[in-house]
């Protein structure tokens, strides 16, 4: 694998190194030691995925408060999102940053989300398919979640929104000068 600074402290962006010949192509896609060396979480609990039918649905923007916090490895298997974080670590240097990641079928890049971020993500193609790996349990009463149009993070979204649930249209703005949420 071939491992990517973002902008944002602790999250990475993922190539696999596929090796191939007649009948296709293997590569690894997790490795502890690899993801040990790079600061990473190295132990997955749960595996999710997601479909959506319609370009432009969104996703989130969800995170899990402590001490449920998690580590997620996100990559589009079928389609195209656009996938965004928003570092939610107060005492982080990219604090309240933001920075999206184009993940397709065809590139099959993967995103590490760490600990203390909010994670969503919009589709590009009818018909896309997300999977993704998580450190801890989901647990209920730790959600939380940020809205997707919230004027202190600044998101452009590639497309108008087609699709989004009751909930994630609901979750509160940010409060300027408000208690921090890691």
């Amino acid at each position: 694998m071939i491992f990517h600074k973002t902008t944002l402290q602790d999250a990475w962006l993922i190539d696999i190194e596929p090796r191939g010949d007649e009948r296709g192509i293997f590569a690894r896609t997790m490795c502890r030691e690899e993801f040990a060396a790079h600061g990473m979480a190295q132990d997955f609990v749960q595996q999710n995925m997601s479909t959506s039918a319609t370009a432009g649905t969104l996703r989130g923007m969800h995170f899990q408060r402590a001490p449920h916090t998690e580590a997620k490895l996100v990559r589009c298997i079928r389609g195209a999102i656009l996938d965004v974080i928003v570092d939610l670590r107060s005492g982080s240097p990219s604090y309240l940053r933001h920075e999206a990641f184009e993940l397709t079928a065809e590139n099959r890049r993967q995103l590490y989300v760490p600990p203390g971020f909010a994670h969503s993500f919009q589709t590009l193609a009818d018909d896309s398919e997300v999977s993704y790996l998580v450190s801890a349990a989901y647990a209920p009463q730790a959600e939380g979640g940020l809205r997707y149009d919230d004027p202190m993070l600044g998101i452009e979204w590639p497309l108008p929104i087609t699709a989004i649930s009751d909930k994630d249209a609901k979750w509160p703005y940010l409060v300027q000068g408000g208690p921090p949420i890691f």
